[in-house]
């Protein structure tokens, strides 16, 4: 997570010297011309905040101190300035709240899952960058806005810096968080990702998203593999997938290992079991279509890949934020939780030698769990999504 984002302006600030002076009723043409701008870069949907995020501040501090960060040490970092907008660039008035949607119709996701030969890969990750496709539309968003008005201070941000992009997007109106802790919107879903303009125009804002209708259905937290949800509305990174697979650097916990299934990079369980999903809004953007045919790629082919290949394939892709070491652990323990063939033995053995440790390491639980299970007849991990009444996953393919 990059914590540095383009900006107009000076890095820290947007000067209020360049807050242009309209009357209310020119604020509010304004924002219509900028809602017409924000479909024509590719936004989905668009809401303006003054936002207020105490509560949201109090509920990450609680977070933190429970540990449930990980080893993400920067979640700790930077004070109030994570929910307090004005801190974080001075200046700032409002926050123009947007997201784009990012999930190709013509991919597989529950026969990827079920193919334990496979390698399943968040479905966010198998294009481009979101941060570097985003950030540029966000920049042409704003410079857009210049052109109507003339210069003003603005700062855009795609995750990065310590923005609670979340809880403000819900203030924004763009949805509400779930019990999973996504964002969803009732119309379109959780498959979008989000981004903000921190401004110092006095736009006119947007409700609040008050409502929640999560309700009384867990069905997010039921198919949690590893139980990563300690109660609703709550996540804990020491457990989830995405975490282990994308952020954390050190050799995954064994109790985890076998619940991972062929998770690579990622974990979309809690989105493909949501209701809201059933009918999501699918992705205008090329840059989302997978690249690679990572979207249906056997662990063994991506396991042989070379640092370089690595490097090569991942150039402008979220993987590369793994790190090859990262990657390798992470086919290792999808080819440990397979069938044990041939290739797949073959696969892991020719890594015995690997220069890192922790590949070695994580190699050598791989081949005993093939072992063991060729051996000792030892079935395969149930994935707990898989066993939801297939009529609630008839949307997937």
């Amino acid at each position: 997570m990059s914590e540095t984002s383009p900006s107009h302006t000076n890095p820290s600030t947007v000067n209020s010297a360049d807050t242009p002076a309209l009357s209310p009723a020119q604020l509010l043409a304004l924002k219509q011309q900028i809602q017409q701008l924000a479909k024509q870069f590719g936004f989905a949907d668009m809401g303006v905040v003054a936002p207020q995020l105490e509560a949201a501040g109090e509920r990450l501090q609680k977070w933190l101190q429970q540990g449930y960060h990980g080893a993400m040490g920067y979640m700790a970092e930077h004070g109030s300035k994570r929910y307090r907008a004005h801190e974080l660039v001075p200046g700032t008035t409002r926050v123009i709240c947007l997201n784009m949607h990012y999930l190709d119709p013509n991919i597989t996701t529950k026969s990827c899952l079920e193919d334990d030969q496979q390698a399943y890969i968040a479905r966010y990750a198998l294009g481009r960058d979101y941060h570097k496709l985003v950030r540029k539309r966000l920049a042409q968003l704003a410079k857009a806005i210049e052109g109507l008005i003339g210069p003003y201070g603005y700062r855009v941000f795609v995750d990065s810096a310590p923005v609670m992009e979340k809880p403000m997007a819900q203030q924004a109106g763009l949805g509400w968080q779930g019990k999973n802790t996504l964002l969803i919107n009732r119309k379109t879903g959780s498959w979008f990702v989000l981004g903000e303009i921190f401004i110092n125009l006095p736009l006119p804002t947007d409700p609040a998203y008050d409502k929640d209708h999560c309700s009384r259905c867990s069905a997010c937290m039921d198919v949690c593999p590893t139980a990563a949800f300690p109660q609703p509305y709550v996540l804990d990174a020491n457990k989830c997938i995405a975490y282990l697979t994308i952020e954390h650097k050190g050799a995954i916990p064994v109790a985890i290992r076998p619940l991972m299934g062929n998770r690579i990079f990622g974990c979309d369980d809690c989105q493909l079991a949501c209701p809201w999903n059933r009918y999501p809004q699918a992705t205008q953007e090329d840059d989302f279509k997978p690249r690679h045919s990572l979207d249906q790629t056997d662990l063994v082919e991506l396991f042989a890949w070379s640092a370089d290949e690595f490097d090569q394939r991942t150039l402008g892709s979220p993987i590369r934020r793994t790190g090859y070491e990262g990657w390798l652990r992470n086919i290792a323990i999808g080819l440990g939780n397979g069938q044990a063939t041939e290739l797949a033995i073959g696969a892991l053995k020719s890594r015995l030698n690997h220069d890192s440790a922790m590949v070695r390491e994580h190699v050598q639980w791989a081949l005993q769990q093939l072992q063991q299970r060729a051996t000792q007849a030892i079935p395969l991990q149930t994935l707990p999504l898989l066993d939801i009444e297939a009529r609630k996953l008839k949307h997937l393919r």
